[in-house]
């Protein structure tokens, strides 16, 4: 019976047999339904990707104010784009090491200042144009440049020269930085033509997609690029839908409608994962939920006013009430375990009357105003409803103003003074506060500006004793947490789901959603 449900699994691997057709006659033989979906699952990953098909993703978070530019994507929508048609030189491994793209290798000087990268021979833009070590120069240079609103603009800020001899690129470095691979691996430094400086929101890159039908905060299609030089991009076509609203995004999954969703609500995952033919799939790792408060800008440049705010939420109530317990209490830092150099500090506790001695010695009077939409993260009106009760209890009074889903990430994000966001983390602690905490980032939101904060930042990187480097980390936190516009809560568990007509799934290390948006094109379509 054995080497008979072996067979039939390895035809239903190949799609010489269907998922039903394969459950139903394992059942017949004593098997039941969910070992004969493990046995299915594990015969189709060893047969190997198909090629073929079309993929279908529901995606929350695109906006008819997107933008195809690299440099301008906020969102999951534009990041999993950019992941069809583009490439930046370098990428995270799923064991949390570097991959090459666009750079076949890398190498750095002994004071780790100076870093070679050697583009790939014989690599093309889908256009059919050759990719040179000048277009990856430009485009380095874009996104550093005077008038960027790129969100690596941060990254590229040590940067002291950069200049091509051949196939190599080679920067070199005003401070030593051995994470600097980890910087060149952001989603926004996507190499493109003359840097894409001409037109920055073609789409034209390395990637194993092409995209053929762009209606932006709506759907997208994408072909198989022929001249694709790696061994991702199973599917002939993905088709990316936007469902911002949680109830249709899962409705969708549920009814073939689409194949795959990100963005799974914590209040169902537990029921979604029980329908048939449907895996969820959680994922923690450092994304973070958070309540963004610009430093610099009153009410919020009141410090006492901040450590009311932070003192006035109830932290366990949002893990229980908002992710169902998909993730863990946060401390107002964007720094967890999940960082290789992360220390424990004492945990920040809902503490009311903590609170209402910091509003009282702010001055501050009257209520605090907060902006929220479902698309900044799921159950964040929820959130920020907890977070208004608990305030009442420290006699603080919160305003939620609720912000359209459309337009979010353009118009409130990063430009209203305190609203609610969410991060999907990064690599390393470098990159993490080089992007949206040391003062010249571009995406700095919460406008936290310290030369101390910013001077360790610099030392940290070119520090080769681990101690000491932890050491550092752990005092740009404290300042950060304590001095800082960030209220974090708690860290998210990423939940997303696909069903039994894609395979290839395998968990990112660094636990970053969907495959750390590589999902489409590494998974494939079974029949």
């Amino acid at each position: 019976m054995n080497d008979e449900l072996k067979y039939l699994s390895r035809r239903a691997a190949t799609g010489l047999l269907t998922r039903r057709e394969f459950v139903g006659r394992a059942g017949a033989m004593g098997l039941t339904a969910a070992a004969a979906t493990t046995m299915m699952s594990s015969a189709v990953m060893a047969a190997g990707p198909q090629k073929g098909g079309t993929l279908r993703m529901g995606l929350q978070g695109g906006s008819t104010t997107d933008s195809l530019d690299p440099a301008l994507a906020t969102n999951q929508v534009a990041l999993m784009l950019i992941r069809l048609w583009g490439e930046p030189l370098v990428e995270l491994a799923d064991d949390g090491g570097i991959d090459g793209k666009v750079a076949e290798s890398f190498e750095a000087s002994a004071d780790a200042k100076t870093w070679t990268f050697t583009v790939r021979q014989g690599l093309t833009f889908s256009n059919g144009q050759e990719v040179t070590a000048a277009d990856v120069a430009e485009t380095l240079d874009r996104h550093a440049g005077e008038d960027t609103k790129s969100g690596a603009l941060g990254l590229l800020r040590d940067i002291k020269d950069v200049r091509t001899d051949g196939r190599n690129v080679i920067i070199e470095l005003n401070n030593a930085n051995a994470d600097l691979p980890y910087l060149m691996a952001d989603y926004h430094l996507i190499v493109q033509p003359g840097g894409g400086k001409s037109a920055p929101d073609a789409a034209i890159g390395t990637g194993p997609y092409v995209l053929k039908d762009v209606d932006m905060g709506v759907r997208f299609v994408a072909e198989k690029n022929p001249n694709y030089w790696g061994d991702i991009g199973h599917a002939q076509t993905i088709e990316l839908i936007v469902i911002n609203d949680n109830t249709a995004r899962v409705a969708a999954l549920q009814s073939g409608q689409v194949d795959m969703i990100d963005r799974v609500p914590p209040r169902t995952a537990g029921l979604v994962a029980r329908a048939p033919g449907i895996t969820v799939a959680s994922t923690s790792g450092p994304g973070h939920y958070v309540f963004i408060a610009h430093a610099d800008t009153a009410p919020f440049d009141n410090q006492d006013l901040m450590l009311a705010l932070k003192h006035g939420i109830n932290r366990q109530e949002m893990v229980d009430k908002i992710l169902f317990g998909y993730g863990s209490v946060g401390n107002d830092s964007p720094i967890n375990s999940s960082y290789p150099m992360f220390t424990e500090t004492e945990q920040r506790e809902y503490d009311p009357e903590k609170a209402a001695h910091h509003f009282k010695k702010s001055g501050h009077s009257g209520s605090v105003l907060l902006r929220t939409s479902d698309n900044s993260f799921p159950g964040a009106p929820d959130a920020a409803a907890l977070f208004q009760q608990s305030l009442a209890g420290a006699g603080i009074e919160l305003e939620i103003k609720r912000e359209p889903n459309d337009g979010y990430w353009s118009e409130v994000w990063n430009n209203k003074p305190f609203c609610t966001s969410y991060w999907g983390g990064r690599p390393t602690q470098d990159q993490m506060y080089t992007t949206a905490y040391l003062s010249t980032a571009d995406w700095n939101d919460t406008r936290f500006k310290n030369e101390q904060f910013d001077q360790l930042l610099i030392a940290a990187r070119a520090e080769l004793d681990l101690a000491k480097r932890t050491q550092m980390y752990a005092d740009m936190g404290a300042i950060q947490r304590d001095e800082g516009g960030l209220i974090c809560p708690m860290f998210n568990d990423f939940i997303d789901a696909h069903n039994d007509k894609v395979a290839g799934w395998v968990e990112n290390a660094k636990g970053f959603a969907l495959m750390n948006s590589y999902a489409p094109v590494r998974m494939w379509v079974t029949g």
